[in-house]
C-alpha cells in the first residue's frame, strides 16, 4: 500500500507557526547561486515521478546539463517534509496547494509552485453506509483528518447540496485509523484519500457519495521552492522542469517501457503495480506542459485559492491574521489575490511554459 501523504493541516500549521520566527521571508540579496540543491518529496502516486527520476538518471541527466547536481530526498512524513522545507533545510518540496499556503506561505517563507504537477480526480471521496444520496449525511457524524484536504473536501460537497458544515459533526480520526474507524457499526460516514480510500470502498454497504473529481482542478499537488533560491538559480528550474516533463512522458506510454516504468515507480512506493495503476486513474497528471500553463494561467485557480484560502483562514490556520487577505497570492499575468505587499506564495508558469516551448 503506498503510505498517505495528507497530514492534519492543523498539526502543520502549529509546526509552521513555531518555525515562522526562524523563517523570516527570504530576499533576492540573501540568496545567491549554488551549485547543489535538496528537493524533498513523500510517497504518492502523483510524486513518485522524482525518485524514479532520480533512480533511472533522469534527474543526473538534466543536472548535468546545467552543471548543477539535485539531490532528490525522500522524508517519510509529508508534514515533515513541508516543516523541513519551511525551516530551510530543503530547497523544495512536493505538496498539495492548500498545505503550501497554510504551512510556508502563512508562516511567511516565500514560496514558488513551478511545477503544477497534477490534481486529484477521486483520490479522494466521501463515504456513506446505507445510501448513496450525499444529503442522507445531515446529522450525521463524519470521521476524518480535520484541517486535513478531507476537511475542504467534506465543505465542498455540503455546499453542492446547499448544506453547510454545522449540519454535520466532523471527528477527528488518524488517516492510519480510517479504515478500521469506518469498518465499526457505529461510524456511518467518513472522508478519506487513497489508499485507505480504495479500502474503505470494499467495505459492505459502502457508498461513494462525492468525491475530488466532482471539484476537478481543485486539491492540487505541487512542486515549491523557495522563491530567493529559484530566482538566484534559473537553472534549477529549467533542470527540474526537464526532469518532470520526461519522466511523466515516459510512465504515460502503454508500451514496454512504461510499463517498467511504473513498476518501479510502484515499488518505490511500496506498491503493487496493479494498485499503484488504480491511484494514477484517479490522478490527472499534467503530462503536456501546455495543459499546466493554461491551468496555471486560467482564472479558475485563482477562484480555487479563494476557497482554499477562506477555508483556511476560517479554521483558524493563518495563525493571528485578522483577514484572509493576509496571505498575498501571485499569479500569472500579474494577478494577486490577498495582500498585494505580503506575497508570499507565487503561482509561477514560467519554466513550464519553456517546457511547452521546447526552449529546456
Amino acid at each position: 500500500m503506498i503510505v498517505s501523504i495528507r497530514k492534519a493541516a492543523m498539526i502543520a500549521a502549529m509546526a509552521g507557526a513555531l518555525l515562522a520566527t526562524a523563517c523570516s521571508k527570504p530576499s533576492e540579496e540573501a540568496s545567491e547561486a549554488r551549485q547543489e540543491f535538496n528537493i524533498g518529496w513523500s510517497i504518492y502516486a502523483g510524486w513518485m515521478p522524482w525518485p524514479y527520476a532520480q533512480q533511472a538518471g533522469i534527474v543526473k541527466k538534466w543536472a548535468d546539463k546545467y552543471g548543477i547536481k539535485i539531490n532528490i530526498v525522500q522524508v517519510n512524513d509529508y508534514v515533515e517534509s513541508v516543516n523541513q522545507y519551511t525551516a530551510g533545510k530543503l530547497d523544495g518540496v512536493t505538496v498539495a496547494n492548500m498545505d503550501a499556503l497554510t504551512i510556508p506561505a502563512a508562516g511567511g517563507k516565500d514560496t514558488s509552485a513551478i511545477i503544477v504537477g497534477d490534481y486529484s480526480n477521486g483520490n479522494d471521496g466521501v463515504m456513506l453506509k446505507g445510501s448513496g444520496d450525499l444529503k442522507a449525511i445531515k446529522g450525521k457524524q463524519v470521521n476524518l483528518v480535520e484541517l486535513s484536504v478531507s476537511h475542504y473536501l467534506l465543505a465542498r460537497a455540503l455546499n453542492s447540496v446547499g448544506m453547510t458544515m454545522r449540519d454535520v459533526k466532523t471527528v477527528n480520526t488518524a488517516d492510519a485509523d480510517i479504515v478500521g474507524a469506518f469498518a465499526t457499526p457505529d461510524v456511518q460516514a467518513a472522508v478519506a484519500w487513497n489508499p485507505q480510500l480504495l479500502a474503505m470502498k470494499e467495505q459492505p454497504g459502502a457508498r461513494e457519495v462525492f468525491s475530488s473529481a466532482d471539484i476537478p482542478g481543485e486539491i492540487v499537488d505541487l512542486l515549491v521552492v523557495d522563491t530567493g533560491t529559484i530566482k538566484a538559480n534559473p537553472k534549477l528550474g529549467k533542470a527540474l522542469a526537464g526532469i518532470w516533463y520526461e519522466t511523466v512522458a515516459l510512465m504515460q506510454q502503454q508500451d514496454e517501457a512504461g510499463k517498467k516504468a511504473r513498476a518501479a515507480m510502484a515499488k518505490l512506493a511500496g506498491a503493487t503495480p496493479e494498485a499503484f495503476d488504480k491511484q494514477l486513474k484517479t490522478t490527472y497528471l499534467y503530462a503536456d506542459p501546455k495543459e499546466a500553463v493554461a491551468a496555471t494561467s486560467s482564472p479558475d485557480l485563482v477562484t480555487t485559492m479563494t476557497r482554499v484560502r477562506d477555508f483556511s483562514f476560517s479554521k483558524g490556520l493563518f495563525q493571528n491574521a485578522e483577514s484572509a487577505d493576509a496571505v498575498g497570492m501571485a499569479f500569472p499575468g500579474g494577478k494577486t489575490l490577498g495582500d498585494p505587499q505580503n506575497v508570499t506564495l507565487r503561482f509561477d508558469e514560467s519554466y513550464m511554459q519553456l517546457a511547452a516551448d521546447g526552449k529546456l
